[in-house]
């Protein structure tokens, strides 16, 4: 096991803005001092504090060999991550390597494989972030991304081997922004939680994530309620950007969402309410009318798991249709992307509510959270469907050849909709589910703020377990 020497009296004598004091004195907040580093390894570790919050932080020195990792540079960010596991604090590692030093050979190799391995023996113990500021290849690559949370910089490159050896080996040319820039990595990849605008935008956002998913040092705070139902459309069957009622529900300016441009017909979102840290997951009715599919389940199931380890109370929002259907979807993998969504909420101990909103159909209905998989509270809005599809859709389905006889295309609408309505008395809708008791309580829309802050301190209150599940890369 590495071990790191007694801490010395930070210096901030180095003013080059690549330097990694001057980046770790950017990432601290407070008090800080330096853990011993090795000279010439290209790495620099610290200690300090980030809004009050004790922090373990590792950075690498592209001023040398590019930031690439040798032996002793990697013997500096293992003994980092075991500091932090010892004293039970969360880890960030800021990251513009080359990747392993060529001249060490497989020596650098094994160095950076005990890396992964105390990285992935600290998954779900600490919170691991990272963030890239520059190139990050092969090992410098898979370091991040082994991590809870990535916030890269605009100048962030990351993939697993440059343009230079691909041209050489496939023919392909490719810029090195176009192989691993935040573009890539935060529309099509998903190994980017947040693109930040600018560097300290990038310090910025990762103060916040740190204090989003560390023990809260706040309190319950006062919550006024406010009327998310006029956030939505007056009509029912008019998209809407979700991102807006999740701001509206949770404090003024604590939204933090995560992994937005990516599968964005789910959205994931670490916030606070009433005071107390909470992740939300929400449909987003604007992409692909809020379906699940393949990406977006594993998502979403990635973030519960990461709530989970770190006992972060989860609201779960629901406005959806169903999965989306298709052959595409299945050669995707939606059957063993889905099950992964399954599977972490039913193997969630932390606390989860889930609201209802306009609709719940099939097995979205219980993939976002239902009683059946451990749902500890339940509320819906007044109107809201849930069902295995919609009313008109299971008429079509049940009454198909009665339709067909109507050749006259208004009467077939007419009776259409009679029929529906029928089928809606007939299934009992959310009056059964309340019957049930797979609904606790419909809630009205301008009460709804105030209803989850209570239940929120209720369990806050009670202390919020951290769960067994790791938070494996996607």
């Amino acid at each position: 096991m590495s071990t790191l020497a007694s801490t010395r009296p930070w210096s901030s004598a180095a003013r080059d803005p690549r330097a990694p004091e001057t980046r770790l004195d950017r990432l601290f907040t407070g008090p800080r001092e330096a853990l011993a580093d090795a000279p010439g390894s290209g790495v620099v570790a610290g200690t300090g504090e980030i809004h009050g919050r004790r922090v373990v932080a590792f950075c690498t020195d592209p001023r040398i060999m590019g930031g690439a990792l040798g032996a002793e540079g990697c013997s500096v960010i293992e003994a980092a991550y075991e500091t932090a596991i010892a004293h039970d604090r969360p880890v960030v590692g800021i990251w513009h390597s080359g990747g392993a030093r060529l001249a060490e050979g497989v020596g650098s190799l094994d160095a950076i494989g005990r890396i992964f391995a105390v990285m992935t023996r600290s998954s779900g113990r600490i919170p691991q972030l990272s963030i890239v500021l520059g190139p990050a290849a092969g090992g410098a690559a898979y370091g991040p991304a082994l991590t809870d949370l990535v916030v890269l910089a605009p100048e962030a490159r990351l993939f697993v081997t440059g343009p230079g050896v691909i041209q050489s080996v496939t023919g392909e040319s490719v810029s090195m922004e176009d192989l691993g820039g935040p573009e890539v990595h935060d529309r099509l990849s998903g190994v980017s939680h947040v693109a930040a605008r600018d560097l300290d935008d990038a310090f910025r956002v990762t103060q916040d994530l740190v204090g989003l998913v560390s023990p809260s040092l706040h309190g319950a705070d006062p919550v006024e309620d406010t009327d998310l139902g006029a956030v939505l459309p007056e009509n029912p069957r008019r998209a809407y950007d979700v991102q807006l009622l999740v701001e509206t529900l949770l404090d003024d300016g604590s939204t933090l969402v995560l992994q937005k441009n990516w599968a964005p017909n789910i959205l994931t979102a670490l916030g606070r309410l009433g005071g107390a840290r909470v992740g939300v997951i929400a449909n987003n009715p604007l992409r692909l009318g809020g379906c699940l599919e393949s990406r977006s389940a594993e998502k979403a199931a990635r973030f519960v798991r990461m709530c989970d380890a770190f006992g972060i109370p989860l609201v779960v929002v629901v406005d959806v249709p169903g999965y989306l259907p298709g052959s595409r979807q299945e050669g995707d993998g939606v059957l063993r992307r889905g099950a992964k969504l399954l599977h972490a909420f039913s193997g969630a101990t932390i606390p989860r509510a889930t609201l209802i909103t306009r609709k719940a159909y099939g097995g979205a209905y219980i993939a976002m959270n239902a009683r059946s998989l451990g749902a500890q509270a339940v509320y819906a809005w007044p109107g809201a469907e849930i069902a295995v599809m919609s009313a008109v859709a299971a008429v079509r389905v049940l009454h198909r050849k009665r339709l067909a006889e109507v050749e006259e295309a208004t009467a077939r609408e007419e009776l259409e909709a009679e029929l529906a309505l029928e089928h809606e008395a007939e299934s009992g809708g959310l009056a059964r589910a309340v019957e049930l008791g797979v609904v606790d309580e419909v809630i009205a829309p301008d009460a709804t703020r105030s209803r989850l802050a209570e239940w929120l301190r209720s369990v806050s209150t009670a202390g919020v377990p951290r769960g067994r599940q790791r938070n494996i890369p996607l």
